[in-house]
């Protein structure tokens, strides 16, 4: 794995880009920030995958999520987990419940509905009120799961 280490400028131009995206700074001057190039892109924070890029957009991974879920939330229920993680898109049935203020082309995490654990990051292909009146057919696209590349990444 070919890694860049930053520069506090460099980390200092990410975090306004990370606060543009997610509303708030998560990155500081003491942090080993790390720039990760092979098939999948992201970064290392202190030795942790903690970031991915997706079509050019940095998001979360499931692990940073773990620690503190910032992502608009959808959960699913119990049945529908075995399939999300697995790589499946998320079906409109399998939703029991998710956020109101949610846009179509949002990046969502979905939780199950017994340990609200974050199983995967989707994009939304509805906004909320579009989900709320849906009732069978692709909700959510499944772009990084439990056990997928960017999750097993060292």
């Amino acid at each position: 794995m070919k890694l860049r280490t930053l520069s506090k400028s460099d980390i200092k131009n990410l975090n306004k880009d990370l606060f543009n995206l997610f509303g708030f700074e998560p990155l500081n001057k003491k942090d080993n920030v790390q720039l990760f190039e092979e098939e999948i892109s992201g970064l290392k924070i202190n030795g942790v995958v903690e970031y991915f890029y997706y079509n050019e957009i940095l998001l979360p991974t499931l692990k940073n999520l773990l620690k503190n879920n910032f992502l608009k939330k959808v959960v699913v229920d119990m049945g529908a987990v075995k399939f999300v993680c697995n790589g499946a898109d998320l079906m409109r049935p399998g939703i029991t419940n998710f956020d109101e203020n949610i846009k179509k082309d949002d990046f969502v995490v979905v939780v199950d509905e017994t340990h609200n654990k974050p199983l995967c990051i989707a994009i939304s292909l509805f906004s909320s009120e579009e989900l709320k009146i849906q009732e069978k057919g692709k909700s959510l696209k499944n772009i990084h799961f439990i056990g997928d590349d960017i999750w097993n990444i060292n």
